[in-house]
């Protein structure tokens, strides 16, 4: 598959890129979680029909991406950087994937940009999964506990083991690949602003949480909402809560998937992408849109 890795500058940061499919393809960007990269979409990419272009960043303050020296990890913030993008790759309409975090900015977005936005997938996420969920206590202390540095990169996989033993030992060794960097001194730290990104996620400006309940009432596209079976996150009551507010919600729960559902059931999910996604698109042999 054909492959692109880049780099823009926008809002005073740069920002690393990496798209997969044809130039010509139709643009699928792709938001990941909390402490997430772009490389995490890698999968879906390959397993999407050849027709679509995956469009995947790391959001700041993550991966190859710069950090924000004044800590500003608020959706807001981030919803900016991806109207950025999308301006600066002048896409005038796209589908839209956003997983945990992701998905929330991925929410804000489409409800800002109607237009846009043909297709929303959001993967795990919801309103009062970021604020009351047992995932979002879980995800708390892991941003409290998590040390600064390892050892060796044998103690980073036993910690990462630790946080995700549902997950492949492939798709860890990703992570750690994607999220560590080695020291001068040796061992190794994170690549990510893990400081400033706990200070947000653990003492916000209530100012700047956003409210999700009428943002998906503002959605004006189909949507599909992935939950993962036995996720500590978003919740039955909840995603029935996104339905109330919004008839174009469906939603699919995949057996024995947590709040990583890409990476504890990577085929279901991407079969689960790819039905919706294709959907009106280039079934019958029809173009985009």
């Amino acid at each position: 598959m054909e492959r692109r890795d880049y780099t823009l500058a926008l809002s005073g940061l740069n920002f690393h890129v990496s798209e997969w499919g044809a130039e010509q393809g139709w643009p699928v960007v792709m938001l990941h979680g909390i402490r997430g990269y772009a490389e995490t979409f890698a999968g879906i990419a390959a397993a999407l029909h050849p027709g679509f272009r995956v469009i995947a960043f790391d959001q700041r303050g993550r991966g190859g991406s710069d950090w924000d020296p004044a800590h500003n990890y608020y959706a807001d913030a981030y919803v900016a950087d991806v109207e950025a993008i999308v301006q600066q790759l002048e896409l005038d309409r796209f589908d839209l994937l956003g997983h945990s975090m992701g998905g929330i900015n991925a929410i804000v977005y489409a409800a800002r940009h109607p237009g846009r936005v043909r297709r929303l997938v959001i993967e795990d996420a919801g309103p009062g999964a970021f604020e009351t969920s047992d995932g979002a206590t879980r995800i708390r202390k892991e941003l409290a506990t998590t040390p600064e540095r390892f050892e060796s990169w044998e103690a980073a996989g036993e910690f990462i083991r630790a946080l995700r033993p549902t997950v492949s030992e492939e798709a860890r060794q990703q992570r750690l690949h994607s999220m560590l960097k080695p020291l001068r001194e040796g061992g190794y730290t994170w690549r990510y602003d893990h400081a400033g990104i706990a200070a947000t996620r653990l003492n916000p400006d209530p100012a700047r949480v956003v409210d999700l309940e009428p943002c998906l009432s503002a959605i004006g596209c189909e949507t599909l909402v992935i939950r993962g079976g036995r996720s500590d996150y978003l919740q039955p009551s909840m995603v029935e809560r996104m339905q109330a507010l919004n008839p174009r919600i469906a939603s699919i729960e995949i057996p024995d998937a947590g709040h990583y559902v890409h990476d504890d059931q990577p085929a279901l999910f991407q079969q689960a992408v790819s039905d919706f996604l294709d959907r009106g698109l280039f079934h019958a042999g029809k173009g985009a849109p």
